[in-house]
């Protein structure tokens, strides 16, 4: 599903190694943990395999894309495969929670009968089928990432990274949260969470990948923190 074969990335603007000969593999349906101090190399971990960056060494391949290889007129084609949750929403706060949700299609070119079936049914998953009209600024910070996720599932794809989905929430809602990423992959959805929530790690008993200084040091099923 995702491969990592001996990635190195060097910013040459700052000259900050940020990954250095990075070796894993994750496999569909899989819960993976993304833990490690700021700077460690997480944030560009998950720019890698969107693509948003690329490495100075190694393979990295994502699903059917050999992103070493991929043509630019592919980059579409390969985060149709990804569905990214930020830590911030990026929320169109123009927009209603409908329309937020139903632009994610737009995108990739979805037919309206495609995003009049799909975006209720992802609203209800998420359980906000009962807010589709109120605009970001109308919902609390649980609400808005419940959106952010329902934008992350829509098209469906097998993989979905989620950056601090718990950083901006109290408790409860933090909670709530890791419960529907949870559900979301044991549905079959491969989940890839970047944390600090050491508290989440340590009870939810999942696979831990821990970065040090852009090092993989540690790589553990069941782990904790």
């Amino acid at each position: 599903m995702i491969e990592f074969k001996n990635v190195s990335k060097t910013y040459e603007d700052t000259g900050v190694k940020a990954l250095s000969d990075v070796s894993f593999s994750i496999e569909k349906g899989e819960f993976v943990f993304l833990v490690g101090r700021s700077g460690a190399g997480k944030s560009t971990l998950s720019k890698l395999i969107i693509k948003e960056e690329s490495p100075d060494e190694g393979e990295i391949f994502v699903d059917k894309f050999e992103l070493n290889t991929l043509a630019k007129k592919e980059i579409p084609y390969l985060r149709r495969s990804v569905g990214m949750m930020f830590q911030d929403f990026r929320l169109l706060p123009n927009k209603t929670v409908y329309e937020n949700v139903a632009f994610a299609m737009q995108v990739i070119g979805a037919s309206r009968g495609e995003i009049r079936r799909n975006v209720p049914n992802v609203l209800n998953l998420v359980g906000l089928g009962h807010k589709a009209r109120m605009l970001p600024s109308q919902l609390s910070g649980g609400e808005q990432q419940r959106v952010s996720l329902a934008r992350a599932l829509v098209n469906k794809p097998p993989v979905i990274i989620a950056d601090e989905p718990t950083a901006n929430l109290d408790p409860d809602t933090s909670v709530q949260i890791m419960e529907l990423l949870a559900e979301v992959n044991q549905r079959g959805t491969t989940m890839i969470v970047t944390t600090h929530a050491k508290d989440f790690v340590d009870t939810m008993h999942k696979r831990v990948l821990e970065f040090r200084d852009g090092v993989l040091i540690r790589d553990e099923k069941e782990g904790a923190y």
